[in-house]
């Protein structure tokens, strides 16, 4: 409990400096390119710092091109979708395998750490969802991947934790299961939910490889285009037009980058608070 000397506390300083310079300069990179003009990029060999004249252009070029505003709707559509679908299906069986007494559980239990020490191949997977009926479609994207087990084992650890005082409390007075968990474990446990929520959104909206498999082209979402368009350096087709796109200079690249990126990072501040609560949460004394 000792005050930290000096020069330890200047050694944290630099080493948060550089840190902090390691994730922020590279960002800053991104975003300065993407807005600078296509000229003083091949004045700068590629990169930009700090761009002189900004400009929106390849922006404007990126979301009036139909190719990125299709993808970035569909990455939308397919993150809110699967994130609400697995959220409703990890919090039920959670809740279920959480509570003591209940038929069937253990086995279950057993059989869901099973499939997380032995997950399926690629081409079992594909074979499934080929069977399914569900190629070229965006359930594709959710279905196969709907129940993460390691969030499915962090809610229950969670949902055991809470008293069970509480449950008999509610039980007494005449609640069944159903408003038990919407009344009393939900919202004691908005942290585990925001974090788990969270590993799901994340996970939706960075896939691409099941939708570089399932999906054709034009159902691509925004992580598979950016793939394409940036990391592969191939041309990409209009979705309205219907023709085929040269090579995209590097603020496109960039502006697309950009776009990928920035709508999940902005999601972290609106959860930081039930991040600081996680640790709180359902610290009830009987």
């Amino acid at each position: 409990m000792e005050k930290p000397k000096p020069l330890t506390q200047a050694a944290k300083a630099v080493a948060l400096i550089a840190v902090v310079l390691l994730v922020c300069v590279p960002f800053l990179v991104i975003v300065s390119t993407s807005l600078a003009s296509q000229r003083e990029v091949v004045r700068n060999g590629g990169w930009v710092l700090w761009p002189q004249e900004p400009t929106l252009k390849a922006y404007r070029d990126v979301l009036d091109g139909g190719i990125v505003t299709h993808a970035l709707g569909v990455s939308a559509g397919v993150t809110v979708a699967g994130t609400l679908l697995s959220l409703a299906c990890t919090v039920t069986l959670a809740y279920a395998l959480a509570r003591p007494g209940v038929l069937g559980g253990k086995p279950v239990l057993l059989l869901i750490l099973f499939t997380f020490l032995f997950p399926p191949g690629m081409i079992p997977n594909f074979l499934i969802v080929k069977e399914l009926g569900l190629l070229d479609s965006y359930a594709s994207l959710i279905l196969p991947v709907l129940l993460n087990v390691f969030n499915l084992v962090v809610l229950r650890a969670f949902f055991q934790g809470i008293p069970e005082e509480l449950h008999e409390a509610a039980r007494l007075d005449g609640a069944g299961d159903l408003r038990v968990l919407l009344t009393i474990v939900l919202p004691l446990s908005k942290a585990a939910l925001a974090v788990v929520g969270l590993f799901y959104a994340v996970a939706y909206w960075n896939a691409w490889f099941y939708a570089s498999l399932y999906l054709e082209s034009d159902r691509w979402p925004l992580q598979q285009v950016l793939r394409t368009y940036v990391i592969a350096g191939s041309g990409l087709t209009d979705t309205t037009t219907g023709e085929a796109t040269v090579n995209a200079p590097q603020t496109i690249q960039m502006a697309v980058l950009v776009l990928a990126t920035v709508p999940i990072l902005l999601v972290y501040p609106f959860l930081q608070k039930y991040f600081t609560k996680g640790v709180l949460t359902g610290a009830i004394k009987s």
